[in-house]
């Protein structure tokens, strides 16, 4: 008989469970408390019961654990000077989408060497978290693997959606039964309808297949997401964080009965994927906030420890606190938009 099934995959290997990862790095009740309550507080954000804003800040995305915490130690400080006015979310993403290839993320090739080690990607994703939640830092992160919630999502606070997966089922599927605000981003061409019919059906139960705790396939029946929010990021025609492209947002969210706030984010194409530019985007948000505006709950960042980025396999090795992925602002800068995101919230209040 002819061979017709797994024709192109070269190997299986096995995979911890999530019952296993999670009995190896165990989430603390401190962590558990850190979690429910920022959760707790970005829920009422949205909601605008919570005059605060948020703001997701950090790399684009996670390969080196020593700066990943240097980093959240000073954004824990910030956190505390700003608290008042804003609740600062340190960026977790390990996982990277690619449009064609690339390296997609820690959690993939942790060894940034292509060796896929995704059993030790996924337990250094995980002890990440669980140092960020020592620290006492609130996690963001982009789900794009439907597996990898049951291994990460206990210890993240909020969670994105992209822009290439918030038209796909699966993922609409996944963020209805997530237990964090899932931020849904426009599309790439800018288009925002996609990102609202997703919100829509994210709020909806849905059934679909997936893994349980001991990595069993089973069918998850959800109960719907209600927290679910547009995300604005500009798209192929340019930004769209100023203040009329907001208040069509506004007219669309207001049309469909969405009643979430909306998270803006300064980078990709509100900042012509020019890291410099976020500032612009920052500085427009923070005068709507200023002059009243209501709707806008929070923005993204892409910052790390040192401005820029830099690339796998560059002469003389990698920098310290550089990106690999997209350019981020270093850490001064950030901590200067930060300081006028919060006096911007505070004269609006």
């Amino acid at each position: 008989m002819e061979l017709t099934d797994n024709l192109n995959i070269k190997q299986f290997k096995p995979l911890t469970t999530p019952e296993q990862l999670k009995a190896e790095l165990p989430e603390t009740e401190a962590a558990a408390h850190l979690v429910a309550e920022s959760r707790r507080q970005i829920e009422q954000i949205l909601r605008r019961q919570d005059k605060r804003r948020m703001a997701i800040v950090g790399p684009c995305s996670l390969h080196d654990m020593d700066a990943t915490l240097d980093y959240a130690r000073r954004l824990h400080k910030a956190l505390k000077d700003c608290s008042e006015q804003v609740l600062l979310v340190m960026r977790a993403y390990f996982e990277k989408p690619r449009t064609t290839l690339g390296w997609k993320g820690i959690l993939y090739d942790p060894h940034l060497d292509g060796s896929y080690d995704l059993d030790f990607g996924i337990r250094q994703s995980r002890r990440i978290l669980c140092e960020l939640a020592a620290i006492g830092v609130p996690a963001a992160t982009e789900f794009l693997d439907p597996i990898v919630p049951q291994y990460l999502a206990d210890l993240v606070s909020w969670a994105a959606i992209g822009a290439r997966t918030a038209e796909s089922q699966i993922h609409r599927q996944m963020a209805s039964g997530l237990s964090m605000p899932i931020g849904f981003k426009n599309s790439t061409d800018g288009n925002l309808a996609v990102a609202l019919d997703a919100i829509q059906s994210a709020q909806n139960p849905h059934s679909f297949l997936g893994i349980d705790r001991n990595g069993k396939v089973t069918i998850a029946e959800t109960k719907g997401n209600k927290y679910g929010h547009l995300v604005m990021r500009g798209g192929s025609d340019g930004p769209n964080y100023a203040s009329e492209y907001v208040a069509f947002a506004e007219a669309l969210l207001r049309k469909v009965h969405i009643l979430n706030g909306i998270v803006i984010d300064c980078s990709h194409a509100n900042s012509h994927k020019n890291h410099k530019r976020q500032r612009e985007a920052l500085f427009d948000i923070a005068d709507q906030i200023r002059s009243g505006n209501t709707s806008i709950a929070g923005v993204m960042l892409e910052g790390f420890i040192k401005e820029g980025k830099q690339s796998i396999g560059a002469a003389g090795g990698l920098k310290y606190g550089v990106s690999l992925t997209d350019g981020c602002l270093g850490w001064d800068e950030t901590e200067e938009l930060i300081r006028a995101l919060t006096d911007a919230v505070k004269a609006g209040n």
